[in-house]
């Protein structure tokens, strides 16, 4: 059998609308009630499920590869709602994005502060090594 990504958990203070949020900037179908999870379903069957949590929430990064016109309509919803964004993980260029690759890729925060990454190219696919 081959090993493919099938989940992970993300901490949220509201997982419904965390889930919510992130389906929307990414276009993707509504989240789905399992258990005590809101999950996102991205296009290749791996879920992200936002789950409750009063404890402190440790901050985590996740990326998607995405098309020339999902990107597009994914950063109009960012400029839309007004989201700061980044160029680099580290967030020391704002209001910038990148073109590591030959593509193009930018960083926004959901609601919870977990790092959220669009790029179009597959890094090293086009030699961009930092």
């Amino acid at each position: 059998m081959a090993i493919h990504f099938n989940h992970t958990i993300l901490l949220a203070r509201d997982s419904k609308t965390s889930a919510d949020f992130l389906a929307d900037m990414l276009g993707l179908p509504a989240p789905r009630r399992w258990g005590p999870f809101y999950m996102v379903t991205t296009d290749n069957d791996a879920n992200l499920d936002y789950m409750d949590t009063e404890d402190e929430i440790v901050r985590q990064h996740y990326a998607f590869l995405v098309g020339d016109g999902e990107f597009e309509a994914i950063f109009n919803r960012i400029r839309e709602r007004n989201l700061r964004y980044w160029a680099d993980p580290g967030q020391r260029k704002p209001s910038e994005t990148n073109d590591h690759d030959n593509g193009r890729g930018v960083y926004f925060e959901d609601p919870n502060g977990h790092l959220v990454e669009i790029i179009t190219r597959a890094y090293g696919s086009g030699g961009w090594n930092p």
